[in-house]
């Protein structure tokens, strides 16, 4: 037993007595066990699961492409790299964009790619400052469809005040895509003297999220039509730096930030504890979700911590800047709703342990897919 899992036994005994301490710590000590082994991807053939952001993609990740091009700049495998040039420090991230359907309530496809792209270099406190975008189009896309796509991405671009410097289009045969996907290479300044990420969460860290969760999964889900489900939920697509700018200046605490895109925040944080070797522990009651994501979730047998958003961010903030981190979130219309949700711990390294709000614990663990695909 690691000295970790140790202390977290103690602590059980102390609070629950030894056998239900000793069962509980043999259960979290296998887990930690089997989350050291090196990622070895099993399957023959790459499935969908490989691309939903949970267990199967952490896996390719680490097993193929981690494995091929290891560098000090990718190891960390944050949602960008962080890189200097002269004095200055710049930031690097690229995404791709194959949502299903194109156009959907809040948002299209176009708008996600520009937002998704900015976020991720916002939440490492770089200001987001050009764009590239690369389209592949399928033969027979519809003109009209593609210019309502670039006019989309050029509102969203302007609103964050990014310019879109390079691209590319391909055209493939009918049939060899699904209308428009859309790949994005986005450029950030980080001008103040921040380092943000994972390895940065320590034990006693506050656990951020800037607003109710799991709308941009649900608003996907239910504009493809195949649920006899209506509701007018629009995605939570938005750009997140004028959010991030003002936390950012109202404390020097804030230590990682993430976007909650495929996953939602339970596979943020399970990451984010992984990388740190902490473990978050997360009150259920104080998670904000909206009555249509909670309902539109009860019926599909989802849980909200899994469900994507597009407009929302975690922080791991020093509990003596919680606070001011919280009151800077709700001063942006885009944070009114943030919420503390959870702490780092010290003890079970690795492991999110959910309080539901029937008073006991859970374990939110990685998915190894995602019950809602192409959902960015």
């Amino acid at each position: 037993m690691s000295e970790r899992s140790a202390a977290w036994a103690e602590r059980l005994v102390r609070e629950h007595g030894t056998a239900h301490a000793g069962a509980e710590s043999e259960v979290l000590d296998r887990i930690e066990r089997v989350r050291r082994h090196r990622a070895v991807l099993r399957e023959d053939r790459v499935t969908m699961a490989h691309g939903a952001g949970g267990k199967a993609s952490h896996t390719l990740i680490d097993a193929i492409f981690l494995e091929a091009l290891r560098n000090p700049l990718l190891e960390p495998l944050e949602d960008q790299a962080v890189f200097s040039v002269n004095d200055g420090r710049m930031a690097i991230t690229t995404d791709s964009f194959v949502v299903s359907p194109l156009f959907f309530p809040g948002g299209d496809i176009g708008d996600l790619a520009v937002n998704g792209t900015v976020n991720d270099l916002a939440v490492c406190g770089a200001r987001p400052r050009y764009l590239t975008a690369g389209f592949i189009l399928e033969e027979g896309f519809p003109v009209a469809d593609l210019k309502r796509i670039a006019e989309s991405m050029s509102k969203a671009a302007a609103a964050v005040g990014v310019c879109v410097i390079a691209g590319d289009t391909k055209v493939v045969p009918r049939g060899k895509a699904d209308g428009c996907f859309i790949n994005t290479s986005g450029v950030g300044m980080i001008e103040r003297a921040v380092e943000l990420g994972a390895a940065r969460v320590r034990p006693g860290d506050a656990v951020l999220v800037s607003g109710p969760i799991g709308e941009h999964g649900i608003a996907i889900m239910l504009a493809r039509g195949e649920l006899d489900l209506v509701s007018d939920l629009p995605s939570d697509t938005a750009a997140l730096w004028g959010l991030v700018e003002g936390v950012l200046d109202a404390t020097i605490e804030v230590h990682a930030m993430r976007d909650a895109t495929r996953g939602g925040v339970g596979t943020v944080l399970n990451e984010i504890a992984a990388s740190a070797g902490v473990s978050v522990t997360v009150d259920e009651t104080a998670v904000p979700v909206k009555d249509e994501v909670r309902g539109a979730c009860e019926i599909l047998g989802i849980d909200p911590l899994y469900v994507a958003c597009e407009g929302r961010l975690v922080a791991f903030v020093a509990a003596r800047g919680a606070d001011a981190a919280l009151s800077a979130m709700r001063s942006h219309p885009l944070g009114r709703d943030a919420a503390i949700v959870g702490s780092v711990k010290e003890e079970s390294p690795g492991m999110v342990l959910l309080r539901t709000q029937f008073g006991g614990t859970r374990i939110v663990d990685m998915l190894v897919g995602d019950p809602l695909p192409r959902i960015c």
